[in-house]
């Protein structure tokens, strides 16, 4: 599979992003350039980000397992995507791509890519992995189950906190214990 990335769509549509932006356009680039390397580090998929250049041609870099792509002067990092997007269905290789783009998307579809958001990518770059996702999850439900989670309550606990009135009327005896002598 192809992962195909709209970086500057992703970053000036994303409060993460755009609070750098401010500050240093260069900076939120390469922190998106990190957190997709991060994200995609154990995976086999070709994951490539695409960014608006103004060279004389196209430059292309690696950084690990990411392919970096500035257009050249003239084209557009869309133009790129749809591009590839187009080779890649060409030569058998699922494609999924991320941008907020309504043209490039409904290319890629065209394509038979499937598209996301650039909202989705943010929320997989910024989650946690799925291993401890799970780990967190079930160590929850053990706690309530077992009844060592503090916060849970449990249907004993409830019966206990009701109130229940004083009993007014016969006194019960107190048992008295036999002993054999």
């Amino acid at each position: 599979m192809d992962i195909l990335v709209d970086g500057y769509n992703v970053i000036k549509n994303n409060v993460m992003f755009q609070t750098l932006v401010g500050s240093n356009f260069s900076y939120a680039r390469e922190l998106l350039i990190r957190q997709l390397k991060n994200r995609y580090r154990a995976t086999t998929h070709q994951v490539i980000v695409v960014f608006d250049g103004n060279g004389a041609r196209e430059q292309t870099s690696y950084d690990d397992h990411l392919c970096i792509i500035f257009s050249c002067h003239g084209e557009t990092a869309d133009s790129v995507i749809m591009r590839l997007a187009s080779q890649a269905r060409k030569i058998g290789h699922e494609v999924e791509m991320y941008s907020d783009d309504e043209e490039i998307r409904s290319s890629v579809v065209e394509h038979g890519g499937k598209v996301k958001t650039s909202g989705q990518l943010t929320h997989k770059l910024t989650a946690a992995p799925h291993d401890v996702m799970y780990r967190s999850l079930y160590r929850q439900e053990m706690r309530r189950v077992y009844g060592i989670d503090p916060l849970a309550k449990h249907k004993d606990d409830e019966e206990e906190d009701r109130y229940q009135p004083p009993q007014h009327g016969k006194k019960k005896k107190k048992k008295s214990s036999r002993r054999y002598r």
